[in-house]
C-alpha cells in the first residue's frame, strides 16, 4: 500500500491527487498546484501578460494552455477514482491500510485482546469470561457454556470460532468467504497504478523522441537547404565566369570584325574611284591626252592589282566558338546521384602487385568508389598462426595503424624479415568506414653473402660471394682468429649476424657428397668440424648418411638420395632451426634451441662446391611457427644418448 500511495503522490504538494489534471505528456497534477505554478509564473515576471505556458514538473514538457487556461486541460477521472477508493480501503481497518482482512479477523488487536469478553450464556452474576466467539452465532462462550450449548457436533460444526471479540467488530468479520477479495483488490490495483505508472514513463519518452525527432528533422532540413544553396551558388558563380568570357569573346571577334569591314569598304572605295578614273579614260578621244593620262591609271591599275593580297581584307575568320565546348555530362551525373552520404565499400588488397624485401612491403588496393573517399587507413601485424581472426582482430594493442593515406599504395618499413603479416586496408569518408579482406604478405629474408675473411684457406670464394668450392692450390690466404682453420674443416660463414626475425635461405650442393649446413655462434671454435660443439647445428651428409649434429650428437634422418637443394629456416624468435627439402616440399629436421646469442650461417665442403641463394621468402609450404613431423630416426652409434628429437 506504500507503494500504491507513492504512486498516487503529486509531485509539488506531495499529497494524494485532488482534482488531478491529466497533462499532454500523461503525468498528472492537482488543479490547485497547478494554479499555484502558474500564479507564481506570474508574480515573478516582468510582464502582466496571462500566462499561455509551463512546464510538467515531471518530465519538464512544455504544456501549452489555450483561452480557457487550466480548465482546457482534462481532468484524470480514472486516477481520481482509483484515490477514493484507496483511501476508502485506508480508513476500513484499524490497522495500516496494508492489513488484510484475515490478518484483523485472526489476530486482534493489543487493545481488542486485552479487553474483557463476557459470556453471554452465563447466568451467573458477573459472567464468566468468554474464550471463544462464533461468527457464525454471533455470540460469545465461556468454556464451560460453550460445552453445553454449543458442542462440535451437526448443525454446529459448520460454525467458525474465533478468539473472543466484541460485537462491534462482528459486522467487519462475518463474511469470512470473502475475506481475500479485498487484498486481491488491493494487489490487483498496485500493479494497475504500477502499469499505468510504466505506461506514463514509456509514453514521456516517446514523447521526448517524437520532439527530438522534430528536432532532427528540422536539422537536417536545414542542413539539405544549405548544401543545396551552396551548390546552386557555385552553379551560379560559374555561370557568370563563363557568360562573361563568352561576352569578351564577342567583343574581341565583333571589334576584329568590324575593323575588317573598315578595311574592306576602305579597298572598295579606292578600286571604285580607280575604276571610274579608268573608264573616264577609255572614253578620252584626244589621243595625246588618252596617252598622258593613261600610263598613270595602267600603273595604278597595276599597283593595284599587284599589292591585292594586301588591299584585300583578311576574310579567313569564322563565327565559331571552338573554345567554348560545353560538356556537363558528368557534373550532370554526379547532380543526379545526390543523397545523403553512405559508408564507402571495402577497398580490396590486390596481392599481385605488393612487393616486398627483407624489411618492407608495399600494399596495393583498389576501391569501386574512390569519388566518396577522404582517406585510407593502414592496419597492419604480425601473422601468428591464430585459426580464429576475429580474436586476433579484436587484439588492439597488437595492431600497428597507419592513418589519413590519400593513395592507394603504401609501404611499410622497419619490418621483421622473413616474417608473415596480416595486412587489413580501412576507406574512410564522413558516414562512415569499411574494411578490407584481411591478406597476408610476408617479408624475404636478411640477404648475406659469404665472408672472406672467415673462408678456410683451401676454399674459394666466388667473386659474387655466393659461391665455394675446395681449392687445394689455394693457400695465399693470411691466417686471422675468425677464419676457419681445421686440418679437415673447410668451412666458411656468411657476414651477417641475426638474433631476431626469421630468416630463410637455400644451400645448392649440385654434386657435393660431403658438406655440413647450419649456423653457429660467433664464439664456436673454427678448428673443427660444426656440429661437434654445443654452438653450431648443423645438417650434414657423409656419401650416402644424411644426419642432423649437434654437441656431437647425431641422428640419421630419412632423406631423397636425388636431394639437390636444401632450405634452412632460422626461427630466432620463436627457437627453432629447420631443415626442408623445397624440391619436394618435405620437411626433413627441426633443432629446439633456446638462443642466447646472435648466429651466423655457416657451410662447410669436403668435396665440389656448393651456391647458397639468400634474401628469399620462405614457401608456402612451410607453415612456420607451427611444428611439422619430421624424418629423424636415432643412428645406432654412441652419439645418440641425449640427442634432442624435434616435437
Amino acid at each position: 500500500m506504500e507503494t500504491l500511495e507513492s504512486e498516487l503522490t503529486c509531485p509539488i504538494c506531495l499529497e494524494l491527487f485532488e482534482d488531478p489534471l491529466l497533462l499532454p505528456c500523461a503525468h498528472s497534477l492537482c488543479f490547485s498546484c497547478a494554479h499555484r505554478i502558474l500564479v507564481s509564473s506570474c508574480s515573478s515576471g516582468e510582464s502582466i501578460e496571462p500566462i499561455t505556458a509551463f512546464q510538467c514538473p515531471t518530465c519538464r514538457y512544455v504544456i501549452s494552455l489555450n483561452h480557457r487556461g487550466l480548465d482546457g486541460l482534462k481532468r484524470n477521472v480514472t486516477l481520481q477514482n482509483i484515490i477514493d477508493r484507496f483511501q476508502k480501503a485506508s480508513v476500513s481497518g484499524p490497522n495500516s491500510p496494508s492489513e488484510s482482512r484475515r490478518e484483523r479477523t485472526y489476530r486482534p488487536s493489543t487493545a481488542m485482546s486485552s479487553e474483557r469478553i463476557a459470556c453471554q450464556f452465563c447466568e451467573q452474576d458477573p459472567p464468566r469470561d468468554a474464550v471463544k466467539t462464533c461468527i457464525t452465532c454471533e455470540v460469545s462462550y465461556c468454556d464451560r457454556c460453550l460445552r453445553a450449548t454449543h458442542p462440535n457436533k451437526k448443525p454446529f460444526t459448520s460454525h467458525r470460532l474465533v478468539e473472543p471479540v466484541p460485537d462491534t467488530h462482528l459486522r467487519g468479520i462475518t463474511c469470512l468467504d470473502h475475506e481475500n477479495e479485498k487484498q486481491t483488490l488491493e494487489m490487483n490495483l498496485t500493479n494497475l497504478v504500477k502499469r499505468n505508472s510504466e505506461l506514463e514513463n514509456q509514453m514521456a519518452k516517446l514523447i521526448q523522441i517524437c520532439q527530438q525527432v522534430e528536432v532532427n528533422t528540422a536539422m537536417h532540413e536545414a542542413k539539405l537547404m544549405e548544401e543545396c544553396d551552396e551548390l546552386v551558388e557555385i552553379i551560379q558563380q560559374r555561370k557568370q565566369m563563363i557568360a562573361v568570357k563568352i561576352k569578351e569573346t564577342k567583343v574581341m571577334k565583333l571589334r576584329k570584325l568590324a575593323q575588317q569591314v573598315a578595311n574592306c569598304r576602305q579597298c572598295l572605295e579606292r578600286s571604285t574611284v580607280l575604276i571610274n578614273q579608268a573608264e573616264h579614260i577609255l572614253k578620252e578621244n584626244d589621243q595625246a591626252r588618252f596617252l598622258q593620262s593613261a600610263k598613270n591609271i595602267a600603273e595604278r591599275v597595276a599597283m593595284a592589282t599587284a599589292s591585292s593580297q594586301v588591299l584585300i581584307p583578311d576574310i579567313n575568320f569564322n563565327d565559331a566558338f571552338e573554345n567554348f565546348a560545353l560538356d556537363f555530362s558528368r557534373e550532370k551525373k554526379l547532380l543526379e546521384g545526390l543523397d545523403y552520404l553512405t559508408a564507402p565499400n571495402p577497398p580490396s588488397i590486390r596481392e599481385e602487385l605488393c612487393t616486398a624485401s627483407h624489411d618492407t612491403i608495399t600494399v596495393h588496393w583498389i576501391s569501386d568508389d574512390e569519388f566518396s573517399i577522404s582517406s585510407y587507413e593502414l592496419q597492419y601485424t604480425i601473422f601468428t598462426g591464430q585459426a580464429n581472426f576475429i580474436s586476433l582482430y579484436n587484439s588492439v594493442d597488437s595492431w600497428m595503424i597507419v592513418p589519413n593515406i590519400k593513395q592507394n599504395h603504401y609501404t611499410v618499413h622497419g619490418l621483421q624479415s622473413g616474417t608473415r603479416y596480416i595486412f587489413i586496408v580501412k576507406a574512410i569518408n564522413q558516414a562512415g568506414s569499411r574494411n578490407s579482406e584481411p591478406t597476408r604478405l610476408k617479408t624475404n629474408s636478411q640477404p648475406f653473402k659469404l665472408d672472406p675473411k672467415m673462408t678456410h684457406k683451401k676454399l674459394k670464394i666466388s667473386n659474387d660471394g655466393l659461391q665455394m668450392e675446395k681449392d687445394e692450390s689455394s693457400l695465399k690466404k693470411s691466417h686471422t682468429p675468425e677464419r676457419f682453420s681445421g686440418t679437415g674443416c673447410y668451412g666458411a660463414a656468411g657476414n651477417i649476424f641475426i638474433d631476431s626475425g626469421c630468416h630463410y635461405w637455400e644451400v645448392v650442393m649440385g654434386s657435393s657428397t660431403w658438406y655440413a649446413i647450419g649456423i653457429a655462434y660467433k664464439s664456436a671454435p673454427k678448428n673443427e668440424w660444426i656440429g661437434k660443439n654445443a654452438s653450431s647445428w648443423v645438417f650434414s651428409r657423409c656419401n650416402s648418411n644424411f644426419v642432423v649434429r649437434h654437441n656431437n650428437k647425431e641422428m640419421l634422418v630419412d632423406v631423397p638420395p636425388q636431394l639437390k637443394r636444401l632450405g634452412v629456416l632460422l626461427d630466432y624468435d620463436n627457437n627453432m632451426l629447420s631443415f626442408y627439402d623445397p624440391a619436394n616440399s618435405l620437411h626433413l629436421h627441426t633443432f629446439d634451441v633456446t638462443f642466447i646469442l646472435p648466429v651466423c650461417p655457416t657451410f662447410t665442403i669436403w668435396n665440389k662446391s656448393l651456391m647458397i641463394l639468400s634474401g628469399l621468402p620462405a614457401p608456402d609450404f612451410i607453415d612456420y611457427p607451427e611444428r611439422q613431423e619430421c624424418n629423424c630416426r636415432p643412428q645406432e652409434s654412441p652419439y645418440v644418448s641425449g640427442m634432442k628429437t624435434c616435437h
